[in-house]
């Protein structure tokens, strides 16, 4: 009885020694003001808002606007404010848009004569971090020493609900 509960419970730590929380934020792009034309003295508004925020994969954009649309472009069609044939479109209202991947997105209204007075914005999406790999095992060496205080609290705690159990 007593080793069925040390291996459930074992299971159970190093299970939550292993979970990873994936956790995502919803930007509501411009603000207050939404998704709309910025007044002549801030054509770089959402610029500046996009470079004071750290995007990741998984977040998502919220543009609230009305009679306006978004479109993700390439770089060569936001440099232009002109898209044929935009990687994304929506003009309901209400857009939320996923980053799917990291690397560079470039926004764009859709409507004439916005993106030159400023509608636009370039967001970075970070690389996600990663885990440093581990070290090599190392030759001849009979006992490596634990490096990590998680591993290290973790073993502790197994050792003494493995005594507890057993004495």
């Amino acid at each position: 009885m007593g080793s069925c509960k040390f291996r459930t419970l074992s299971s159970i730590m190093f299970s939550l020694l292993f979970l990873t929380v994936v956790m995502s934020v919803e930007f509501e792009v411009g603000g207050k003001d939404g998704w709309a034309i910025p007044d002549s003295k801030n054509d770089q508004l959402y610029d500046h808002w996009a470079s004071n925020n750290r995007f990741n994969v998984n977040d998502t954009l919220r543009f609230e606007y009305k009679k306006d649309s978004v479109l993700v472009v390439s770089e060569e069609e936001y440099n232009k404010c002109k898209s044929s044939h935009p990687i994304f479109f929506s003009n309901n209202g209400n857009t939320v848009f996923k980053f799917d991947r990291p690397g560079l997105f470039y926004f764009i209204s859709g409507v004439a004569g916005h993106c030159e007075r400023g509608q636009k914005m370039i967001i970075k999406v970070l690389e996600p971090v990663s885990q440093p790999p581990p070290p090599p095992p190392s030759s001849g060496a009979a006992v490596e020493t634990v490096s990590s205080p998680i591993l290290v609290l973790l073993m502790m705690i197994i050792m003494s609900l493995f005594g507890a159990i057993f004495v």
